[in-house]
C-alpha cells in the first residue's frame, strides 16, 4: 500500500498548523509516547515487588530464589520502557 504524498503534505500541514510547528508536535508526540509506555512497567513492578515481598513473608527461606525472580522479572519489565524510550526518541529526532 503506497502512501499519496499530498495526503501527507496536507496532514503535516494541519499538524503544522495546529501545534505551531513541527518540533512542537513531535514533542507532544514523544512526550506522550514515553508518558503512555511507562506506565505499565511502572505498574508492573509494582504489582512484582508486592507479590514478591508477600511470598517472602509467607516463606522467608525461600527469599534468595524468589528475590532471583524478582529481579530478572524487574529486569524483562525494564526492557518494555526502554522501547517507549527509543520510541520517543526516534519521534523526537527522526
Amino acid at each position: 500500500m503506497a502512501v499519496d504524498p499530498t495526503t501527507a503534505t496536507e496532514t503535516a500541514a494541519a499538524v503544522s498548523s495546529f501545534f505551531g510547528s513541527d518540533v512542537a508536535a513531535k514533542s507532544i508526540a514523544a512526550g506522550l509516547a514515553i508518558g503512555v509506555g511507562a506506565i505499565g512497567p511502572a505498574l508492573g513492578i509494582g504489582k512484582l515487588a508486592s507479590k514478591a515481598m508477600e511470598a517472602i513473608g509467607r516463606n522467608p527461606e525461600a527469599a534468595p530464589k524468589i528475590q532471583t525472580a524478582m529481579i530478572l522479572a524487574i529486569a524483562f519489565t525494564e526492557a518494555i520502557a526502554i522501547y517507549a524510550l527509543v520510541v520517543a526518541l526516534i519521534i523526537k529526532f527522526v
